[in-house]
């Protein structure tokens, strides 16, 4: 993706199903080869899948290297359920489901796409899709209760009757009170200031459905990093060809910065770790490692002036900052127990090997031995009790008695290789 290239495209069925085991359709278009980002695309209110946006756009991505996922959310298009039951909360949970589908199936959901109400419901989804990177909305709303203005004078016989059938965009759908008063209650601009993601907004300052005001009052409510392009010209629907291709080639080119690694990597092809485990892997001929958990990764590396690169901490460093971290929580769980006034924790780790006979209580006498030295910072009103008391506590921490009590490290083969 540093230099965008064109990949021939295929295109296949994507089923999954929704929280409530309803199946819903999508198609998945993917590049030839593999792929160096999976986005998920949320299309318009009462849309589909196959809108001409949602087609070009996730057609066009796919030619530059990003798997595009776009789905029917329930009851519209090929997908199952009643549109008259759904509202703005389960086009959000449609939106997790979907992630979640292709996590398990493909790889990491890294990108979110969504056009008109489905931008914000990614805007609201976002935060709930931990390993998300990157979020783009089209034509976003501020708000999910914008789209009120499509019912025109529908809204009076819904509250009055319950339900109403209500005329858009040429088809006739069954809206109800409940859908109301769900996008009344949403309160997407908080949702929008914690959701840390990178964020683009892309919006047409002559957009006649969704005025551009409505990018500003996101931009607004968004914390950096965020980006925002005028769609010079385009309407709503983008259904000009060029400005669909446009908002595609912007997308990889702004994404790549979020969902490369470091070493222009695909944050895709990191590899699938199980909870509670940890996976390293060489990343050059020298020191370098990838240190992945299931839902984090680190670099561990040697200094220079021992032929390493100095990318990461080195692993002893690691090991302390196991010891460090677990020491800070256990002192902050026992404090908030106890109910001290414990403003912060700093803990400063140092590892050095020490003759044996320079350690008084040791057991061994000769030899090198490893020594930690541990330095506990603790501000607050605290008594010298108090502080005694997390002294003695710090050393109850589990990396702490871990790394005291015989370990039993068995190493084997792999049992594929």
């Amino acid at each position: 993706m540093n230099q965008v290239a064109i990949s021939r495209v295929s295109k296949e069925r994507f089923e999954f199903k929704n929280q409530a085991g309803e199946l819903l359709a999508g198609l998945l278009e993917r590049p030839e080869g593999d792929a160096v980002a999976y986005a998920v695309f949320a299309h318009c209110f009462t849309c589909s899948k196959d809108i001409a946006a949602a087609s070009r756009i996730a057609r066009a991505l796919a030619s530059l290297g990003i798997a595009v996922l776009r789905f029917d959310f329930t009851g519209l298009g090929n997908s199952e359920g009643e549109f008259a039951n759904t509202n703005f909360s389960s086009n959000v949970a449609d939106l997790i489901s979907a992630a979640d589908a292709v996590r398990e199936r493909l790889g990491t959901p890294e990108l979110l796409i969504g056009h008109s109400l489905g931008g914000a419901a990614v805007l609201a989804a976002a935060g709930e899709i931990a390993d998300a990177r990157a979020v783009v909305t089209i034509g976003a709303p501020s708000e999910p209760a914008h789209v009120a203005h499509l019912l025109k004078d529908k809204r009076a016989d819904i509250e009055a009757e319950g339900e109403a059938e209500v005329d858009l965009a040429g088809r006739t759908f069954t809206i109800k009170h409940q859908f109301l008063r769900d996008i009344e209650s949403q309160r997407l601009g908080e949702r929008i200031r914690t959701m840390r993601k990178a964020l683009l907004i892309m919006h047409s300052p002559v957009d006649e459905i969704v005025s551009v005001d409505n990018a500003a009052a996101i931009f607004l409510a968004a914390r950096h990093p965020k980006s925002f392009i005028s769609l010079d010209k385009a309407d709503h629907l983008l259904t000009r060809r060029a400005d669909s291709h446009y908002v595609a080639v912007t997308i990889a080119a702004w994404a790549q910065h979020y969902l490369l690694e470091s070493d222009g990597v695909p944050a895709s092809r990191r590899p699938r770790v199980a909870e509670g485990e940890v996976l390293v892997e060489e990343r050059d001929a020298k020191f370098a490692q990838s240190v992945f958990t299931d839902r984090h990764q680190l670099l561990a590396d040697e200094p220079a002036r021992y032929g390493g690169a100095d990318t990461g901490p080195t692993p002893y460093e690691l090991l302390l900052a196991a010891l460090g971290s677990c020491t800070a929580m256990t002192l902050r769980m026992y404090a908030t127990r106890k109910g001290l006034d414990l403003a912060r924790v700093t803990v400063r780790l140092k590892h050095e090997k020490i003759h044996a006979q320079d350690c008084e209580h040791c057991e061994t006498r000769e030899g090198r031995i490893d020594r930690i030295e541990r330095t506990l910072e603790l501000s607050g009103t605290l008594s010298q009790d108090q502080r005694n008391d997390l002294l003695r506590i710090a050393d109850r921490c589990p990396v702490h008695r871990t790394l005291g009590s015989e370990i039993d490290i068995q190493t084997r083969f792999n049992s594929s290789d």
